[in-house]
This record gives C-alpha cells, structure tokens and sequence, in this order.
C-alpha cells in the first residue's frame, strides 16, 4: 500500500490522546495510514505520492462546524455583503455605497449575519439616513442579529409595505408620526418577519446557485472548515432546495463533508411533513461526503423560542407539549435521531418533559438526540438530558449578543451562559458551532476565540476565564463528530480515520488570544485530497473559481474582513511589525477611540509601513 499524500515536518496536534503530537501522515485512499515520525510516513511513500513540507506549521484535524446552515447559506452567498470584521462604521457604509453602485437592478444589496455594532470603532448602529444616503435606488436590506431588519426607500418600495401593511403576530413594521412604514422591521420577538422579508428579494438562477455554494464551501475551506452538520432552516424547503448539494456530490465537487437534518417549513402541519418523510428518506442514507442525520432543528413551531435577549423572554404557548409529543413519537419509533431548537432553561425544562413522557413508553435507547444553544440550562437539566443519553450543540452566539444578555439579565447570569465546563464536567456530548450565516459569522476561529477568550467580539469579557484550548478545539473536532454519529471516523488525526486537516497561518495553542480569531488555513486537505491553499502551497491547491454574476459582492469584498489581505478599502496590506503586532484593526481602533476613516494615516501613526497601493 502506496500514500496518495504525505504531510511532513509539522508540529501536527491529532487530537487523539493515546497519540497527541506527530510531524508527519500518510494518506491513502482518503484515510490516514500512519501518523507519527516522517520515518513513520516515508515508509508509504512511492512513485506517486505527493509528499508536502509544512515547513513547521501547526497541522490540525479539519473543524466542524455542529450547527451551521451550509445548504441555504450556499445558495445565497453569492448575493451577500458581508460585514464580519469590518472595523468601523465608516467603512462598512462605503462598501454598502460602492456595492450598491454596482449592482444592477432588479437586485438587492443584502447584509445578513456575522456582524455587530460592537465590532465598529463607532460603537453603534448604521441609521435610516446613513443608509439612504449611501444607496438612495438600490433596494437595501440589513439584517441585525435577531432583532431588526433595516430597509433603505428602494427596497421598502419593493417588498411593498405601507400605512395598510399590517404587524405580523409578533413583529412590528415601524411606522412615523404619519402611520407610514419608516424601513425598520422589528423582531417582538418572533424573527419571522424579517426572513420573509429577506424572502422578497430576487434570487440567483441554478448556474449562479452552484457557483455561490462552490464558493462559500471554498470560504469554509480558507478557515480550515472540513466539515459541517446543517440544521436545516427557515425557507430551506425539502427536497427542492437539496437539488444544488446534491448536484455537486453528485459531480463530486463537495470540498466540506455535510450532515443535513431535515427541518419542518409549515406550522401546525408538522407531524404530516415528518410522519411523510421517514417512510420516503432513510435516515444515514447517503456517503461520507452528503448524508442524512435526522429531524430537526425545528420539531415544531409552537416549541421555537426566539434568542432575542433585546426582548423579554418568551413563554412558549400552551398545547406545545401535545404536538411535540405527536413529533418525537414519531421520531423515536422510527429511529430517527432529532436535535431541537432550545435557548432558555424553562423552554428546555418543558421539552424535556416530553421527552421524559415518550421514553417511558417508547424507549430512546441510545438513539442520539440533541439540544441547539441551551444558553441558560440549569445543572438539573443538563442531568436529565444526560439521563436520556442526549447531547448540546452549542454556539457563539454569546460573542455577538453579550452585551444584550448583559444588559438585560446581569453579568452575573452571563458567566454561565452556556455552562460549557459543567456540560463537559458531567460527561455530556458537546459540540461547537457558529448558527451561522444569518445572525452569527460563519468563522470557526470566531466561535474559537469567544470559547477561548471567554470574551464577545466587542471585547467585554462575558466569563471569567475560558476553556482550555486543546478542549476548545476538541468541541470543534472530535466532539462535533458525535452529533452526526461519526465518532470514532472523524475528528482526529489517527490511523483509520477519514483524512481531514488544515495546516494554519500560526500556531493556535501558543499564540496571544486576541490573534486567535485571526487564523486561516494555508492548506486544507479534505479526504486526502487538497481543497484549498495559499502562501507558501498556493501552487498545491485547485485555482479560485471565477465568480458569478461578476457584479457579486463576493467579486470585491471575498468572505470574512481580513486586515491583512488585498482589499477593496485599504490597498494590498502585508504584513509588518505595528501591525502584526497589533492585530485585528477594530481592536486598535476601540483601544485608541479613534474612528478609522484613513487606514493609511491610521497604521502610519502606529508606525506601519506595509501598504503598497
């Protein structure tokens, strides 16, 4: 047996504690055949094996994400401005105005997910006339977090909403001292207006979908993302918008392995959906690449707690409990594992009850099953979810909403929001994820450095102190691997174990914190085969598709803000000391109040002379 691939002279973290540090693997057929000494490895090498110097870099299993939602972020990430990292406000508007000069009608500027206020030197929200001003005819549409959704003139004239629009059930469409709707959609708490708002807006035809979901999934790869468990989603309709993931695995142009669950789309008829699609979809059919997992994260709607912590906590309806129940029924019995959709404790305390009720008369036994978020369960709840053999996928949503949980419940309650440590203490699966892309950045080492840090991206320091790092990472590796039952088969650098891992830019366990949140992948090997690489590899890795269409916001403005890469606003950046020193340009910026306008004058005073424009 000859290695397709060897890695060599790296600092190589496995995550597999009988074996934990090696400096090289060979690969065959997708698998790792031997991980140890580069004596070890060279024993495969043959004719045709490709062998890599790492040259000394951190080599670590590929992450994997337990809670993203991959298939409809794909189809729509070509359309999408993204504002995660991006320093100031000032900048985030000039990219909104440049953006919107070049896209052409009838279509929509679109800022969804993985941004706050916080991360701006500003420290605030854009306003309505900041808005307006810097898009005055294209149709623009904002969306904060969980809680508003801000429409420029063009697009409330789209979307069509006036004096006589009503408020949905639990939304508000803000209105003047006229009665007139002012562009500011309000979640109260219920976040259902604001997707189908989102809705509304012209969507990319098939070739353009493929495109987009090839170049998010390239995205992931960047930041050493391997893998992912999708959690379905609002507007994530089974089967017809499956037909683009399964196109490409069918083209085996899949570069991130995913699990899909299947997520119900029609209140107070779910019990048909799933009680049709466990006689019609085996649950685990597919490949190692594109597979089943499930039900869920919506079982049923009158069990969604909306995570808004800028409203009161909502109490779920009465008569919950009874549809619910008629679900997971239907679930257990036909051994179809399930993870639902939980943020508060007194949620989660009923749900259990449920649970608890189907079990004694149709027994779990063993069948996996899992809680989403559970910011706030209490120890007496993790123990019964413990007792029913369940788990918890949790997610950085804390790194954006911090604050608000801080403002509304203390920063007492916040330092155990999620209680990770007693999670773990008690032997409870756990699993690390963003909830990306709508509200959360899709950024593993985002959700690493929160996990970390304890800190939210605006930096206020939400917990004492932080997980260790090799346990952070082992919720993002290993750990995510229970949640897709694939334990054992991934998550690790170890001999028998599917070949995922990414070498990174620096080495996450001895670098500062605050760089953290920094890294990417230099090379990115999923199934034994390179999906991505740059720097000193750039030659290894499959070159970048071109983007389509042409005038996609992706075109200019690639993925994830990155100080340090050629951008749009600042000019081909490489690095030098100040600023490597210094780090990430909104923690610079916060530091010294000072509103970044000018990165040139800015980095200047700090003594930066890396730009070459």
């Amino acid at each position: 047996m000859k290695a397709d691939l060897i890695l060599y002279n790296g600092r190589i973290r496995t995550g597999d504690r009988s074996n934990p540090q090696a400096n090289a693997v060979a690969i065959h057929e997708g698998r790792f055949i031997a991980v140890g000494t580069e004596a070890d490895a060279m024993k495969y090498r043959g004719t045709k094996t490709r062998a890599v110097d790492l040259n000394g870099r951190t080599l670590i299993p590929g992450l994997n994400d337990s809670h993203l939602h991959l298939i409809r972020g794909g189809l729509n990430y070509n359309l999408e401005l993204r504002w995660e990292g991006v320093p100031s406000l000032a900048d985030a508007l000039a990219m909104l105005k440049e953006q919107a000069a070049r896209t052409p009608p009838p279509q929509w500027v679109r800022v969804v997910g993985g941004w706050s206020e916080f991360q701006f030197a500003e420290r605030r929200m854009p306003t309505l006339e900041e808005i307006n001003a810097a898009a005055p005819d294209t149709p623009v549409f904002v969306l904060h977090l969980y809680d508003q959704a801000i429409l420029n003139r063009a697009a409330l004239k789209a979307v069509g909403y006036t004096r006589d629009t009503p408020n949905p059930p639990g939304s508000e469409i803000q209105r003047d001292a006229k009665g007139e709707p002012t562009g500011v959609c309000i979640a109260r708490p219920n976040a259902g207006l604001l997707y189908a708002t989102l809705a509304k807006g012209p969507h990319l035809p098939l070739e353009y979908q493929i495109n987009s979901t090839r170049q998010f999934m390239r995205e992931l790869n960047r930041l050493g993302l391997t893998s992912a468990i999708d959690a379905g989603g609002g507007s994530q309709n089974y089967p017809e918008d499956y037909e683009v993931i399964r196109h490409l695995d069918e083209q085996k142009q899949l570069t991130v392995r995913i699990a899909y669950n299947l997520f119900t789309q029609r209140p107070k008829e779910e019990l048909d959906d799933f009680s049709k699609w466990v006689k019609h979809s085996r649950y685990a059919s597919g490949s190692d690449f594109l597979r089943h997992n499930g039900a869920g994260e919506m079982l049923v709607f009158s069990a969604a707690d909306f995570e808004d912590f800028l409203e009161p906590r909502p109490d779920l309806p009465q008569g919950m409990e009874d549809e619910l129940e008629a679900v997971v029924r239907v679930l257990v019995s036909n051994r179809w594992p399930f993870r639902i959709h939980a943020t508060y404790d007194e949620s989660i305390s009923r749900m259990l009850d449920v649970f608890e009720k189907v079990n004694r008369e149709i027994p779990f036994d063993g069948l996996p099953w899992f809680f989403d978020h559970a910011e706030t369960i209490s120890p007496r709840n993790i123990e019964r979810v413990k007792a029913l053999s369940g788990g918890i996928a949790i997610q950085n949503r804390m790194a954006f909403q911090g604050e608000y949980f801080v403002r509304r419940y203390g920063a007492e309650a916040a330092k155990q929001t999620p209680p990770i440590a007693r999670m773990l203490s008690e032997g409870l699966p756990v699993g690390a994820g963003t909830d990306a892309t709508r509200v959360s950045s899709y950024n593993p080492w985002t959700s690493l450095y929160w996990l970390v840090s304890g800190r939210t991206i605006g930096g206020i320091q939400l917990y004492k102190e932080g997980l260790p790092r090799e346990t952070a990472l082992s919720l993002y590796t290993h750990g995510s691997a229970w949640f897709s039952s694939e334990q054992g088969k991934k998550g690790m650098i170890k001999t028998g174990q599917l070949a995922d891992c990414a070498a990174l830019t620096a080495d996450y366990f001895s670098i500062p914190e605050d760089a953290i949140k920094e890294l990417e992948s230099v090379l990115t090997v999923v199934d034994g085969n390179i999906v991505y690489a740059a720097e000193e590899f750039s030659a290894l890795g499959p070159p970048a598709l071109p983007v389509m269409p042409d005038w996609s916001p992706v075109a200019r403005y690639p993925g994830h803000f990155r100080a340090n890469k050629a951008s749009a606003m600042t000019g081909a950046h490489q690095c030098c000391g100040p600023c490597a020193v210094h780090g990430h340009h909104h923690d610079v910026a916060r530091k010294s109040n000072v509103p970044v306008t000018d990165y040139r004058a800015f980095w200047g005073a700090l003594g930066c002379s890396c730009f070459a424009f």
